[in-house]
Formats: structure tokens, C-alpha cells, sequence
């Protein structure tokens, strides 16, 4: 294993010069940095990881906590892939290495979250996809470990999320807007601040239009399930009164409903007009093209690494902020004007 001595030999000048080089010291000249680095690269030098875990108490390493349990989530679902790949850019851009917490909780001797992020020595984690009500997540919560969440707040934790309440009443507001007063809303039931933001939403926007929407016409669905959407479209269809428009918890979801609204011989929009939500890929390739709210998720993925990183490497000036992210509404052509 090449070491400082090897390329100090190697170059003639001395070991405290060879390290003070490859740190980017001030009172080495550039030239002779540029030729200790390039010497370096050329004997296949790396840093020890350890020495530098004991030199600057911090192993330069983040953890990842998602499980991976409902379809289409975690690393699949395309919301959290595009933060994470987000989120990965910057923390690498800042020389950090990203490492995935255990969430196996079937092993048998498996370590808790808190557990394993010791074990690692972390740096800090991002939480995103979880059970935010996990014992195990609270433990972690409660440790003295800088981390952040996605789309849950904790106390006195750094947290970012998208703007649900905003969007649902974006789309509220634009579907009003095209003449629709029979508005359905199928919403995700799984509990979560995500659900219950946009749930509020919904019952408040409608009331401040005046609309007076039947319970019948709110449902309770899975996200990102196709099969369980186009399930609560045909019920949603089959009403006496059927709404003119309905609203899907998520893109896929509308996928599901555009299904069960083609079986019926019906055509979107002509004959019902619906809405998604993400603005994920398959939002632009559907036919209509989907009206939907495009969550920023570049931005929440960046915001969520260059704030966790300064909560990291200053602890004492970076405040916990519950940060907000807006999303923009994508008119598409799936919801018709009514005159």
C-alpha cells in the first residue's frame, strides 16, 4: 500500500510537505502541489479513510433510510429515485459517500436504525419513505445524529417537503376554473402529513369556492396502485350523479383510471375529465397529456443535501428549518372546459 513516505521519496521533499499538498494547503506553492498530486496519481496513492475519520471526526459518509415495502416504492417509486439522485449529486459534489441503513427487519439480529447508523459512523441521514411513526424512527429521530426528512416535520428537526396543501388547491382552482362543479378526489389513505395536507386542502379549497361536495364523491385509494384506482373510478362512475371530474392521488393512479374510463367505451376528457399528481415521466407520454402538479423534486433533493450538510459541518450557526418546496401546475389537456 503506497503511503506519504513512498511519495515523499519519490518527489525529494519531506512528509509533512507531501501532506500538506494533498490537503490543499495555502503555504505550499502550486507547483509543487501539482507535481506531488500528479506523483501521487501516478504510485496509486489513496487516502486512509480511518486517518481521516481521526483527523477531522467525521467519516465523510451519509445515510439513506427508506423501506421498500408498497409497489412502486423506495428506489422505484420516481418521486423519491429523482431526490435521491439529487440529493446524491450534491453530497458527492461536497466529497461525501452515501451508505443505505438497514431496513431488512426480517433478519434475524438485525441492528435498529439508530444501531446501524452508529456502526457506520454516519455523518448524518436523510429519511425519506418510511414509517415516520416506527419506534425505531423516533429513536433515531431523538439521537444526536444531524438528519433530515422528506415531506414529514419533527420537532426542532431539519425537514424539507413538498407544498401538497398548495398543489391539491392549484388543481382545485384550475379544474374550478374549466367550469367543473362535480369534482371527486380519490386521496392516498396512508397516514402520513402528506395525505392529511392534501386531504385539507381539498375539503377547504372546494368550501372556499362553494361547492358543495357529496362524501360520495371523496374516496379513500392506495397511491401509485393501478388496479385499486381503477376499482374506485368504476364506483365513482357508477354514482347516479357522477362527478365531471376526478382527481387521482398520484400519476399512476390516473393510469388506472384511464383504464377502467376506456372499458366504460368512455374518452378523456370528452366524457370525464381527470387529474393527476408528481409530474413523473409518464404524466407527459399519456395521451391526453395529464394535468397534474410537478413536485420539484431536483430542488427537494438538493435543498435536503446542502442544508444537511451544513447542519453537519456547523452545528452551531445552521438552523432546523422546515423548509418548502412549490411545485408547478401542468395544465396538460386531460380536464375539458365546460361553458
Amino acid at each position: 500500500m503506497i503511503s506519504m513516505k513512498d511519495i515523499s521519496a519519490a518527489c525529494g521533499v519531506s512528509v509533512a510537505t507531501v501532506s500538506k499538498a494533498l490537503n490543499d494547503h495555502k503555504d505550499v506553492g502550486e507547483e509543487t502541489k501539482e507535481r506531488i498530486r500528479k506523483c501521487a496519481k501516478e504510485l496509486g496513492y489513496f487516502p486512509n479513510s480511518s486517518a481521516r475519520t481521526l483527523k477531522t471526526n467525521r467519516s465523510y459518509n451519509i445515510g439513506v433510510l427508506f423501506v421498500d415495502e408498497a409497489p412502486q416504492s423506495g428506489l422505484t417509486h420516481d418521486y423519491f429515485a429523482s431526490i435521491l439522485d439529487s440529493f446524491k449529486v450534491v453530497v458527492e459534489a461536497k466529497g461525501y459517500d452515501i451508505t443505505f441503513i438497514n431496513c431488512n427487519n426480517q433478519r434475524k439480529g438485525r441492528l435498529s436504525y439508530l444501531e446501524h447508523s452508529r456502526f457506520r459512523g454516519v455523518d448524518g441521514v436523510l429519511i425519506a419513505c418510511v414509517n415516520f411513526k416506527d419506534r425505531e424512527i423516533e429513536d433515531l429521530v431523538k439521537s444526536d445524529i444531524p438528519l433530515v426528512t422528506i415531506d414529514y416535520r419533527f420537532p426542532d428537526r431539519l425537514s424539507v417537503e413538498s407544498d401538497n396543501y398548495k398543489g391539491v388547491a392549484d388543481l382545485v382552482k384550475y379544474v374550478y376554473s374549466q367550469g367543473h362543479r362535480k369534482i371527486a378526489y380519490i386521496y392516498g389513505v396512508a397516514h402520513s402529513d402528506v395525505t392529511d395536507s392534501r386531504l385539507e386542502s381539498f375539503r377547504k379549497t372546494t368550501e372556499e369556492l362553494g361547492l358543495d361536495i357529496p362524501e360520495e364523491y371523496i374516496v379513500g385509494g392506495k397511491y401509485r396502485d393501478i388496479s385499486n384506482a381503477a376499482k374506485l373510478t368504476a364506483k365513482l362512475l357508477s354514482l347516479k350523479d357522477r362527478p365531471t371530474c376526478i382527481m387521482y392521488p398520484d400519476d399512476f393512479a390516473a393510469v388506472g383510471g384511464i383504464n377502467e374510463i376506456k372499458a366504460r367505451g368512455l374518452v378523456v376528457p370528452e366524457d370525464i375529465s381527470i387529474t393527476g399528481y408528481d409530474g413523473i415521466n409518464i404524466a407527459a407520454q399519456i395521451e391526453p397529456r395529464l394535468t397534474t402538479i410537478c413536485q420539484d423534486t431536483r430542488m427537494i433533493g438538493r435543498v435536503a443535501g446542502e442544508n444537511l450538510i451544513e447542519l453537519i459541518e456547523k452545528p452551531k450557526t445552521t438552523a432546523t428549518e422546515h423548509i418548502v418546496v412549490e411545485g408547478v401546475l401542468s395544465e396538460g389537456r386531460s380536464v375539458r372546459k365546460i361553458r
